[in-house]
């Protein structure tokens, strides 16, 4: 694998360690105290964050993941679902925090779950090169997470099978492409955010039938917008539900809080499509 490689991905855990963890404010909204005479006012909807974990007997621990649900849930109603997958070097607590986020599941009746990924480098199924202290099978580990929480959420709540939706910034973006291509028989739409993706955009073609937002910055400089546009010309190409939201001067981070309300409003507007059969050859 070459040098530059090895270099981007350094990149990426280096900025999304400076930008997602240590200023904590940048993903969450801004707070004032109230005037001495106002009314209390309503809880934040990220104050709701659950931090949840499970018995991950694969790998031999408790794993951790946060999950929100809004206070309209009903359990004799379904509900719809977002998997939101978090960067390199970041986690489950951090990425619900993005600005905006709880609040619009809240607005919108959505329920939330967040997996680590089994840590905060696992790249969700990508096989990437391991690093020092990691299992061998990192890639499975981190993969099988994300399916786990969302089979506790199922299991926990009503969840509307039509409406599962996966989401994830950067490595988590890489994560969307790699786990909707490879469960397509689940997902109800994608929303990969400035993805750190490293595999051909042909393999789109394997969820063509599923709706597609794909978010990108034109001043990324660690993913860039050169291959956010191959994948966006790709699926322009399949004549697939999508929509590309390539953002003038925006960079690797800001776009995802930017545009949270625009994935939201294409979630409304979709819901899961059976993956076309083959048909079935005719005599000759």
């Amino acid at each position: 694998m070459k040098l530059s490689f090895y270099r981007t991905v350094a990149s990426l855990a280096f900025v999304l360690f400076t930008t997602l963890v240590i200023p904590t404010s940048w993903a969450q909204p801004p707070t004032t105290k109230p005037a001495p005479t106002a009314k209390a006012q309503p809880k934040s909807s990220q104050s709701r964050i659950e931090k949840k974990t499970y018995d991950f007997k694969e790998a031999g621990k408790q794993m951790e993941y946060a999950l929100f649900v809004p206070t309209t849930y009903d359990k004799s109603k379904k509900s719809p679902v977002i998997v939101a997958l978090h960067g390199l070097g970041s986690n489950p607590a951090q990425f619900m925090r993005y600005r905006g986020l709880t609040d619009l599941a809240e607005k919108h009746g959505y329920i939330i779950a967040a997996p680590m990924g089994y840590n905060s480098r696992g790249w969700y199924g990508v096989r990437m090169p391991a690093k020092v202290g990691d299992p061998a099978n990192i890639a499975e580990l981190s993969e099988k997470d994300v399916m786990n929480v969302l089979e506790l959420v199922r299991k926990d709540y009503n969840v509307d099978a039509d409406r599962i939706y996966l989401m994830g910034h950067s490595m988590g973006g890489g994560g969307t492409w790699h786990l909707g291509i490879k469960y397509p028989e689940i997902w109800a739409g994608l929303a990969p955010i400035a993805p750190a993706v490293f595999r051909s955009a042909n393999d789109v073609e394997k969820v063509k039938h599923i709706p597609v937002i794909l978010v990108q910055g034109d001043e990324d400089k660690l993913c860039p917008v050169a291959t956010a546009r191959k994948w966006a010309e790709q699926m322009k190409k399949l004549e697939m539900t999508h929509e590309y939201l390539e953002i003038a001067g925006g960079d690797h981070v800001s776009v995802a809080f930017e545009n949270m309300p625009k994935i939201f409003e294409f979630f409304n507007t979709h819901k899961r499509v059976e993956k076309p059969k083959p048909q079935d050859k005719q005599p000759n």
